[in-house]
C-alpha cells in the first residue's frame, strides 16, 4: 500500500487518520506544511506559510530575497548561523572550527517497510506492507557532510517515526555537540505541554504547562530515561479533553539521557525537537564515519488524549513488542523481595512458591541476594556464582522444583553495576566508571560498570549467560538502582 506520495518535491505521509506534509522550497530547505488531519497533495499551496513582507531585525538568507528569513519559516530541519534563531536540532563544529551549517536537499528515496538503524533499537514491521519509509538526502552547502532524514509511516497505528544519520566526507574530523532525532514546527493552537514527572516510588505524575514565549524542556541527565522525567511529551490545545480535541505525542526509542524541547517562537509557531540530551555530549566523526540518532515516535490525534493513547498502545504492541509474548497476556507473578529481602533460604522460597501457586500465581521470581556474598546491598554485586549456603543445589535445583509445581521461574540481575566489596571489583577496579583523580560517589553502595570496555561486556555476557543456561529460567528481572556519576573512560 502507498502511504507516501510525492509530486513536485512535495511529500505527503499518510496514516489512517493523519497527514504529515513536507516540501522542498526554492532554496533547498525542508518546509513543514502540515501535521494533523488528513489532507491531499493538492492542498500543499494552501497549507504553505505565506511570507509577504520583511520583519525588522531579521537576517535575510540571501541578499536577493528580502522576505525569505529562516527564522520565519516552519521547517522540518534547521541549522545554526543562517538566521534561524530558534532552538536548533544540530550543533556541529565544522572542520574549520566554525558552527555555521546549512543542509540543503539533494534527493529522496522511498522504501517499502522499515529502514532500521545499524546500532540502535528501532520499531519494526512484521510485513513490508505495514510500513513505508522516506529518506531525504541533504548535503551541507559548503562541506562534504551529508544528512539523511528518515521517516517511517506505520499506517494502521497512526504513527510516524523519525531519525537522522549524519556522514562526514571531509578529511578532517567533524565534532558533534548536539544531534536531535527530529524537529517539527507547528502553528500554535493555544498549546499546553504535558509531561510525566516524579521520583523514586512516585513516577509518572502528569504535569500540564501552558506554553508561553520561550523554551520548555523535558530532559534526563541521569544516564537513563529516569523516573524523574519520562521521555514521552504531549502537546495539546487548551480545550483538549480525554475524548475531544487535538493532541500530538512525541517519544523516543531510547533509554539513555533524553531531551525534548518545545519553544513558543515570537511569530506564533511552536518548535519541537527531541533526541539525545546534548549536556556533556561530544562525538568525533572521522572521515567516512556515520552517526545515527535514536528513533523518535510521533503521533497525532483529533480524538483527544484517549485517541493519542490508543495510537501509542497499538504501535508499541504491533511494532515494538516482539518475541514469544507478543499479543499474549503476561503471567501473574510473585516476587520474593518484600517477603524476604536478602534473608531467605531454599525452604522459605519453596514455601512461598507453594502458597503463591494456591492463589493462582503463574510465575515465581527470585530477587536480589542469590549470589556471592550478597547478604546486604554493600557486597557481592558483580559476582554471579550461586550462594550455595542459601541455595543448596544451586539455581538449577530450585528452578526444577518450582517448575514442577506448575510455576514458571524468574531471576533477578543488575549486570551493569558492581560493589567495591566483590570479587569482580577486587580483581578489576578498572572495570568501574570512575575518574582516576577524584574520590568517587556511590549509589545504593554501587558503582556502574564501564560498558564501553569489551572485556566488561564479555564478562557480563559470559557470567550472566552461564546462569541463564544452567536452569529453566523463563523471566529475567533486570533491575536498575542507581544513576550515573563520575563519568570518565579511556576506552571511548
Amino acid at each position: 500500500m502507498e502511504f507516501i506520495k510525492n509530486k513536485d518535491k512535495v511529500f505527503l505521509l499518510n496514516t489512517q487518520k493523519s497527514s504529515y506534509m513536507l516540501m522542498v522550497n526554492e532554496y533547498g530547505h525542508i518546509e513543514q506544511l502540515h501535521y494533523g488531519r488528513l489532507v491531499q497533495l493538492e492542498d500543499a499551496d494552501a497549507l504553505r506559510y505565506k511570507r509577504t513582507m520583511p520583519y525588522g531585525s531579521q537576517v535575510m538568507y540571501t541578499p536577493e530575497d528580502q522576505i525569505y528569513c529562516l527564522d520565519n519559516v516552519p521547517l522540518n530541519w534547521s541549522g545554526i548561523g543562517k538566521g534561524d534563531f530558534r532552538i536548533p536540532p544540530a550543533e556541529l563544529i565544522m572542520p574549520d572550527g566554525s558552527f555555521t551549517c546549512d543542509f540543503l536537499y539533494e534527493s529522496f528515496e522511498i522504501f517499502q517497510g522499515t529502514l532500521a538503524a545499524k546500532g540502535l533499537p528501532c520499531a519494526y514491521a512484521e510485513k513490508e506492507d505495514e510500513a513505508q519509509t522516506l529518506v531525504l538526502h541533504l548535503k551541507e552547502k559548503i562541506y562534504d557532510i551529508r544528512l539523511r532524514l528518515i521517516y517511517t509511516v506505520f499506517h494502521d497505528t497512526n504513527v510516524i517515526t523519525r531519525r537522522a544519520e549524519i556522514e562526514n566526507g571531509e578529511s578532517k574530523p567533524l565534532n558533534i555537540r548536539r544531534m536531535m532525532s527530529m524537529l517539527i514546527d507547528l502553528p500554535n493552537r493555544d498549546f499546553k505541554m504535558v509531561t510525566f514527572d516524579g521520583d523514586w516510588i512516585r513516577e509518572a505524575n502528569r504535569s500540564d504547562r501552558k506554553l508561553m514565549p520561550g523554551c520548555f524542556v523535558n530532559e534526563s541527565s541521569t544516564g537513563a530515561s529516569s523516573n524523574r522525567h519520562n521521555p514521552g511529551v504531549l502537546l495539546a490545545s487548551e480545550n483538549t479533553s480525554e475524548d475531544f480535541g487535538e493532541a500530538y505525542g512525541f517519544n523516543l526509542i531510547y533509554s539513555g539521557n533524553h531531551y525534548t524541547a518545545a519553544e513558543l517562537c515570537p511569530r506564533g509557531m511552536v518548535r519541537v525537537i527531541s533526541g539525545i540530551n546534548p549536556l556533556c555530549f561530544s562525538w568525533t566523526l572521522e572521515k567516512g564515519g556515520i552517526f545515527e540518532t535514536p528513533e523518535a515516535v510521533l503521533t497525532y490525534s483529533a480524538e483527544g488524549f484517549n485517541g493519542m493513547s490508543r495510537n501509542f498502545h497499538d504501535f508499541i504492541n504491533a511494532h515494538i513488542v516482539s518475541g514469544e509474548w507478543k499479543g499474549k497476556e503476561r503471567p501473574v507473578l510473585i516476587n520474593n523481595w518484600e517477603s524476604n529481602f536478602f534473608d531467605f533460604s531454599r525452604r522459605s522460597l519453596l514455601r512461598l512458591a507453594r502458597r503463591a501457586k494456591e492463589l493462582g500465581v503463574e510465575l515465581f521470581v527470585l530477587d536480589d541476594g542469590w549470589f556471592g556474598a550478597r547478604n546486604n546491598d554493600r557486597a557481592g554485586l558483580g559476582d554471579y556464582d550461586v550462594n550455595l549456603k542459601k541455595l543448596p543445589g544451586g539455581i538449577s535445583s530450585l528452578a526444577k522444583e518450582i517448575t514442577s509445581m506448575g510455576l514458571m521461574f524468574g531471576l533477578w540481575f543488575e549486570p551493569e553495576c558492581v560493589n567495591e566489596d566483590s570479587e569482580l571489583y577486587r580483581a578489576h577496579p578498572e572495570y568501574a566508571v570512575r575518574h582516576p583523580n577524584r574520590p568517587h560517589s556511590l549509589g545504593r553502595n554501587q558503582l556502574v560498570l564501564n560498558l564501553t570496555m569489551p572485556e566488561v561486556r564479555d564478562y557480563i555476557v559470559e557470567n550472566v549467560g552461564k546462569v541463564l543456561d544452567s536452569a529453566e529460567i523463563s523471566y529475567v528481572k533486570w533491575d536498575m538502582n542507581r544513576h550515573m556519576s563520575d563519568m570518565f573512560s579511556e576506552s571511548c
